[in-house]
């Protein structure tokens, strides 16, 4: 059978990465799959995801069963934290990825041992619901982890994105990481602080409980999807008027698609609303990071040190200093 141009391109994606894991001298990965969130509709992709995890050199634990699906669950909340737990002892595991976003973190934070987790010095993966746990282990534990692609829908796609693919193992095999953005209207800045932040709509749900990281002088990066400018506005009001936003020296903001204008918008669309956020915040706000719940994504240690730099609509986020995968013995 004659292979397409997509699986061509897909099996060349895979080589390059596992050549490049080789080159930065990481020893193969294992990779411990949970779902602490939501189930996969699919669990054909499951497989298909795994199958691009082994392709890529790596080892995988999938701790998933889709027989263990609970009303919009990956499980029931008790068979999640274990799921967790087991993943954090496994001595094998170097990396726990998150099955998928959804729901249902949020009613697992206050059962969860944040300190066994941390202590496993697991690297922790993932973004959208998962935003929920990695704010949870910032605050309690100080533990960075990392916003990234998740195995659905990243690393089950017809077509891997190479964008997303090369960026996650360019960060998880190195101590520094880059990312570059650009977008009209951004302000100049030449700033350092602590990187941290990730799904809008969970950090604003986190607001007044003991998961929310209390950061001074941070760089908060926000992103969402199916929500509305006004719904962006307002959530990024409530982190104003908790006195968030204040505390930070920069905001960020990552993909926010998904939403559908209207004729009763008037004219209000996401332009409108930054503009005017811009009048009331007190501190700069750039747009045009690649990441969230787009096709391509760059990853980001959450909670490591930074230093970020604009000039002429441009930007670089440089984050050092960060956990990443052993090299070989």
């Amino acid at each position: 059978m004659n292979m397409s141009a997509t699986e061509s391109a897909n099996n060349a994606l895979n080589q390059r990465i596992r050549t490049e894991l080789l080159d930065a001298e990481c020893q193969p990965p294992c990779i411990a799959i949970v779902s602490p969130s939501g189930y996969a509709p699919n669990p054909d992709a499951v497989t298909r995801g795994i199958a691009t995890l082994q392709a890529q050199g790596c080892q995988v634990r999938n701790l998933t069963d889709p027989v263990y699906r609970h009303h919009r669950f990956g499980a029931r909340d008790d068979q999640r934290i274990a799921q967790l737990y087991a993943a954090a002892q496994d001595p094998d595991v170097d990396i726990v990825m998150a099955l998928r976003g959804g729901y249902g973190l949020t009613r697992l934070l206050p059962d969860l041992d944040f300190s066994l987790l941390a202590r496993s010095g697991k690297l922790f993966v993932g973004h959208s619901d998962f935003t929920a746990l990695q704010m949870g282990l910032l605050a309690t534990q100080g533990h960075v982890t990392f916003s990234a692609p998740m195995l659905c829908d990243d690393f089950v796609r017809e077509e891997l994105r190479a964008f997303s693919l090369t960026d996650f193992w360019q960060c998880l095999s190195h101590s520094q990481h880059v990312v570059r953005g650009t977008a009209t209207g951004n302000p100049e800045v030449d700033l350092h602080g602590t990187l941290w932040g990730g799904n809008l709509a969970m950090l604003t749900h986190l607001v007044g409980s003991p998961w929310l990281p209390q950061i001074d002088g941070g760089i908060l990066f926000v992103e969402d999807v199916n929500e509305h400018p006004y719904r962006v506005e307002r959530m990024l009001l409530q982190l104003l008027h908790a006195g968030v936003l204040q505390k930070q020296k920069a905001l960020i903001l990552g993909d926010f698609s998904g939403y559908k204008l209207t004729d009763y918008d008037n004219g209000y669309d996401f332009e409108q609303m930054l503009l005017w956020l811009r009048q009331q915040v007190p501190i700069p706000i750039l747009s045009g990071l690649p990441i969230g719940h787009g096709r391509d994504k760059v990853t980001l240690p959450v909670g490591a040190p930074a230093h970020l730099y604009a000039l002429n609509g441009h930007f670089s986020l440089t984050v050092s200093d960060y956990p990443h995968l052993p090299v070989s013995a």
